[in-house]
């Protein structure tokens, strides 16, 4: 009898033999105080739902629902659900599909970013108190991918991500439009006077003609590009767009590859290493891909006994500085990533990274990344040069993304360089314009009265893990109405959150510590404040003495000592107390590998 068979069911009932309980629906059985009355109640209610003994004795493979009503990126959830399961049936598991919470990016408030570690516990128990001996996670969206990677690494049984895959672009008098780079470049031409309010709602028409993720390199199409760097999903998924027949092979081959892996229990901590992170930040800065990427990566990173502490910020900046910018898309370039998919995809990209990446790295198919890599030629084209262009002609020399440090971020902030649309921006000095919050940016930033040039450093603050909470995109502050109209494209911006990774400009973000916390030097930055930033030397600095830095913290700290603050319930308060700083991940640090506690 193969290990894969059911034992009789007298030796399920046999009460003086054990219970086998590492696999199928043994595993994981609920405490009743009798582990044959155990697997007996549980044979009674799963037989309610038609299942026969032989479909039980197979490998269980669940798949995670993510589909919502409110996560039109998730909108073929249900097709992938259907052709994931086929993969499994056919290769000799049983599918069983279970949901999750499923978190969207523009439908959650006050950020999708405040749930995505919600909807990595959420994942993590259903993973570790159910019967799987593999799971297949479906997601897509923003924050979906790495809460599922974080809680599936933390649970550490087989797991295989499955994206939902990005929309096509749309048309907008001939010209191609797509979410959400082009979401944000035409709203900021309607605030300018440069487009009226019927064109604007025109464009609001085709900018998402399809159902899936944004279009661009945006942060759902980095955490796909990056899970497949991992080693832990086929290559073609990162790019398949989501109403291809091509994603539904790919869920196909999920499927198949689920089956497999429960077989040969290949867990998620066995499988990763510091060569898989480190491939993955290769590719991250290759792609030009969004600055959530750093948080995230840092949190999935975080989950892994063996790699917590190895990846550090450091790494990212240290990787960019021997890794070109190679993909032309937005809004570092100019195309859409059904452009990336023809022009072979993450296939074409790691073999033209081969020299930089480290070969070694294991993956989910059980080959090294170079095993994969020799079985899988890739032959150039036109389109492949144009759109992934060679190590000798890159689209930015390096680190397309850059981590600076300085007096006002000593524990970091990131820049996305290579988005920059004024280039001279990239080492500047100038006057801060600091709005305390979200609320009196949205107040101000309009205001005819606003003393600000175009030669001003916009700063926002108290907008960080705790202080928003959840490190909402408001990074991406709007240029001033005024200055809009004249003509000014971008500036200098600089806070403690986060932005679109669609987004585009000369932005400063996840400066750490963030304002909210009382010995914060960011939060002690005053409106006339001179600001300095060199990219080059990744420095951003406060112009002021160490003394007077000094006196400033010390007044806000004693102010907070005395300012009562009102506690909160439920998973705010769970939130506020718990949210690391961004250069940890902003997870939460009791669901770290170490649980918080370090030396």
């Amino acid at each position: 009898m193969s290990q894969d068979e059911a034992p009789p069911i007298a030796g399920d009932y046999d009460l003086s033999t054990p219970i086998p309980s590492t696999s199928g629906l043994r595993q994981g059985l609920t405490s009743y105080g009798d582990a044959h009355f155990s697997l007996f109640l549980r044979k009674v209610f799963v037989k309610a739902l038609g299942y026969s003994e032989d479909a039980l004795s197979r490998p269980i493979i669940g798949i995670i629902n993510t589909y919502s009503g409110f996560n039109p990126c998730h909108g073929n959830v249900p097709q992938l659900i259907e052709a994931t399961k086929r993969g499994i049936h056919l290769n000799g598991g049983l599918a069983v599909e279970f949901p999750t919470i499923s978190v969207a990016e523009s439908f959650s408030a006050p950020t999708s970013m405040f749930l995505r570690n919600l909807m990595s516990m959420d994942t993590e128990e259903m993973i570790r108190a159910q019967p799987l001996d593999a799971c297949v996670m479906i997601g897509g969206c923003d924050k979906t991918v790495p809460a599922q990677l974080m809680g599936g690494i933390s649970a550490n049984k087989p797991i295989l991500p499955l994206i939902t895959g990005p929309m096509m672009p749309g048309s907008h008098r001939g010209k191609r439009i797509g979410a959400c780079t082009d979401c944000r470049n035409n709203w900021a031409a309607f605030r300018a006077g440069e487009i009226d309010i019927e064109e604007i709602s025109e464009i609001n028409e085709e900018l998402a003609p399809t159902i899936g993720t944004c279009g661009v390199m945006g942060t759902a199409s980095t955490m796909a590009c990056i899970t497949a760097a991992l080693g832990m999903m086929p290559l073609r998924g990162a790019s398949a767009p989501a109403v291809s027949s091509a994603r539904a092979r790919v869920a196909e081959e999920t499927g198949a590859n689920a089956v497999r892996t429960a077989r040969e229990k290949w867990k998620p901590q066995d499988i990763l290493s510091k060569e898989s992170f480190l491939n993955a930040i290769i590719v991250l800065q290759a792609i030009g891909g969004s600055t959530n990427a750093v948080v995230h990566l840092m949190a999935i990173a975080n989950r892994h006994p063996k790699v917590q502490g190895v990846i550090t910020l450091q790494t990212f900046e240290e990787v960019g500085r021997k890794t070109p910018l190679l993909v032309d898309l937005k809004p570092s370039g100019d195309n859409y990533m059904n452009d990336f998919h023809n022009a072979g995809g993450m296939l074409a990209l790691l073999h033209t990274l081969r020299p930089l990446l480290y070969l070694s790295a294991k993956t989910i198919t059980g080959q090294t990344l170079g095993e994969v890599l020799d079985a899988s030629p890739f032959k150039e084209f036109p389109l492949s040069r144009q759109i992934i262009r060679p190590l000798s002609n890159p689209l930015y020399p390096t680190s397309s993304l850059v981590v600076l440090t300085g007096n006002i971020a000593p524990n970091g902030a990131v820049m996305k360089a290579s988005a920059s649309k004024d280039r001279s921006l990239l080492k500047h000095k100038g006057p801060a314009v600091v709005f305390a919050n979200s609320a009196d940016l949205a107040k101000r930033i309009d205001d005819p009265d606003l003393e600000v040039t175009k030669d001003s450093i916009l700063v926002l603050q108290n907008i960080g893990p705790i202080g928003n909470p959840g490190m909402p995109e408001a990074g991406l502050l709007p240029i001033p109405r005024k200055l809009a109209s004249q003509g000014v494209k971008d500036m200098l911006r600089i806070s403690d959150g986060r932005m679109s990774g669609t987004a585009g400009g000369t932005i400063i973000l996840h400066v750490s510590p963030e304002s909210a916390v009382p010995e914060s030097p960011f939060g002690i930055v005053q409106t006339g404040d001179i600001i300095t930033c060199d990219v080059e030397s990744r420095t951003l600095r406060l112009e002021i003495s160490d003394e007077e830095l000094k006196k400033r913290i010390e007044a806000r700290v004693a102010a907070t000592k005395v300012e009562k603050k009102p506690k909160q319930r439920g998973y705010r308060g769970l939130y506020e107390r718990s949210v690391n700083q961004a250069q940890d991940g902003a997870d939460f640090d009791f669901l770290t590998a170490d649980g918080g506690e370090r030396d």
